[in-house]
């Protein structure tokens, strides 16, 4: 069976969380979604018990610092896997076409040539445009523009080998122009910045993100079958999942789920 595995829960500025990241894995090998803003990255996917030559294959979805520094630390740890002929094949990396370039740039800036060296080698990253489809550890991925306010980014959906759909919508709130790609999925991955009743205090609307409230209006306007609520503030992290799950549930009735980092969901 599929799994969810949740390395990060928290937005950009938590302290209490990492940042939010995820992997997909199909028990042999992990589909890498985002990777934070540091080397917590590896942290986490030591403590998840994900052992790194078993990514090959990963997705960033934009250029703000909570989802693609912690990019370089990844290409660090591989690239020097490969240097030391420690991993098989080749690092894939997916992102928008406008995103490779900060990548490469980054990388360049912090890391040696000698692992630099390896992009277009053993270190592949494609770009991908709105709508296109690609089969990624035998699963077919569409990757799709979610119209961001800020800086550009890509969610995906992605169909499971359980024939169930699976949609990651970045972390910025809906944009009608990507409901062909929303509507009807099994699995919504949606941020939630904080409770609604929090507005004022967070002021997520004007950071361009939403409340608990609304991302699971959407989700039941959009007849999702299991909502994933995450990349939110973290004031309140021990009492996160009680207080988010009982606000979803006013306005949302399929299953809610509000994890903490380090959870596994069986998808």
């Amino acid at each position: 069976m599929e799994k969810l595995i949740v390395l990060g829960t928290g937005n950009a500025m938590a302290t209490k969380c990492y940042n939010t990241c995820f992997s997909i894995t199909d028990g042999e090998e992990y589909f890498l979604v985002d990777a934070g803003g540091g080397n917590g990255i590896l942290s986490m996917l030591d403590k998840a018990n994900i052992k790194v030559l078993k990514i090959h294959n990963m997705f960033v979805t934009h250029e703000h610092t909570d989802h693609v520094l912690g990019v370089t630390w990844i290409i660090r740890k591989i690239g020097t896997m490969i240097l030391n002929d420690k991993y098989e094949g080749n690092f894939n990396i997916y992102c928008h076409e406008d995103l490779e370039n900060t990548i490469v740039t980054i990388a360049k800036l912090t890391l040696q040539k000698k692992i630099t060296n390896l992009f277009g080698k053993r270190i592949i990253i494609y770009p991908v445009k709105n709508g296109e489809k690609k089969k990624i550890l035998d699963y077919n991925i569409t990757f799709f523009d979610i119209y961001s306010t800020k800086a550009k980014q890509f969610g995906f959906t992605m169909k499971l080998k359980n024939q169930k759909t699976l949609t990651c919508m970045g972390d910025e709130p809906y944009n009608s122009l990507c409901e062909s790609f929303i509507r009807n999925s099994n699995w919504l991955l949606s941020e939630a910045f904080c409770l609604y009743g929090d507005r004022e205090k967070f002021k997520p609307y004007e950071k361009h993100h939403s409340t608990v409230k609304e991302a699971s209006e959407l989700a039941e306007e959009m007849n999702i079958e299991n909502l994933v609520l995450w990349h939110t503030e973290d004031s309140k992290i021990e009492e996160r999942k009680e207080l988010y799950t009982n606000e979803g549930k006013e306005y949302y009735r399929g299953n809610l789920f509000v994890p903490n980092d380090l959870e596994v969901i069986e998808l």
